[in-house]
């Protein structure tokens, strides 16, 4: 597994990381349909075995459940991996809503530290705050205090779309930006990535897959389980991504599948520090992981992912 250095932090994370939203299970919704614990732990050290060093999550997934599951599997490695989590969907006062109150902050913090089973972050992220926060040099202040004892080591955002990006820089804080970034979703490419190179900003993808549509597994009839994300998605969105996927199938070739070739293209660009699809088993978190080690794409290939992209292919 190769690693890359998650801008100004200087950790140095495999640059294919674990995502942990499916893992949370679907009791909450919101997540990827129904889990097996005993098979989500296995697919986290599964990852951690081939060489994953870096597991994201958010206290909002499954409403502390993916947390606890990493917690759980890494228990006595925590030297080994970086922990990330999330904060900000508050879920613990009846429903959820945005929370990003510095006592609430900290308040999550410690349930989400007694879940993972560890007494310290080494990356803690605000979960897609409202823009006017991102550019208010105030708004981490709260997250400073926490650096200063020593519960977070770094700090950075999730956020929603480029200019969102532009306004947590132009603040000047966050260390880390959490984007969804795949072939479906390119433009960050000229939106983002120049400036986060320039102000060396961890950049983190989150689902390069596309919500599993760049696996190319996923029929245009499929239809999802009550609690997915997907479940309420138009069938004529989701014929139009898992169409979209068979025009990408040329990359699967040299020995990597689809899904391989599309984490391949997000690490393409030097200014991703790592991405971070999500897995359910054993088996996907494997697939996921080789993609480190598979043949990168072709110049050739890139200009024509790009082209296909240009001309709408994104669903």
């Amino acid at each position: 597994m190769k690693a890359r250095t998650l801008g100004r932090t200087a950790l140095k994370v495999s640059e294919v990381g674990f995502g942990a939203w499916a893992i949370g299970g679907n009791e909450h919704g919101n997540s990827y349909g129904p889990t097996d614990d005993k098979v989500s732990i296995a697919a986290v050290r599964r990852a951690f075995q081939l060489g994953c060093t870096f597991f994201d999550s958010a206290d909002v997934y499954g409403w502390g459940h993916s947390e606890e599951i990493l917690g759980e599997a890494l228990e006595g490695h925590r030297d080994d991996v970086y922990l990330a989590t999330k904060v900000g969907g508050d879920f613990y006062h009846g429903g959820v809503r945005m929370n990003f109150d510095p006592g609430y902050v900290a308040f999550a913090l410690e349930r989400s530290l007694k879940r993972l089973r560890t007494d310290h972050l080494d990356l803690y992220q605000l979960h897609n705050p409202p823009a006017d926060m991102m550019a208010d040099p105030d708004t981490y202040e709260s997250l400073d205090a926490l650096k200063s004892e020593n519960k977070i080591l770094h700090y950075g955002v999730s956020i929603h779309e480029p200019f969102e990006g532009t306004l947590c820089m132009e603040a000047g804080k966050p260390e880390t930006l959490q984007v969804p970034f795949s072939i479906f979703r390119q433009e960050w490419i000229e939106d983002l990535l120049p400036m986060a190179r320039r102000e060396n900003i961890g950049v983190i993808a989150r689902e390069p897959l596309g919500n599993g549509f760049l696996t190319g597994a996923i029929s245009p009839a499929a239809k999802f389980p009550h609690g997915d994300i997907r479940h309420h998605w138009p069938p004529q969105m989701i014929a139009a991504r898992a169409n979209a996927a068979k025009h990408l199938s040329f990359l699967a070739s040299d020995g990597r599948t689809l899904a391989q070739a599309a984490i391949r293209f997000v690490l393409a660009f030097p200014e991703v520090s790592t991405t971070i699809p999500g897995a359910k088993t054993a088996a996907q978190a494997e697939e996921n992981l080789r993609s480190s080690e598979s043949p990168p794409l072709s110049p050739e290939e890139i200009v024509r992912v790009r082209g296909l992209f240009a001309k709408d292919v994104d669903p």
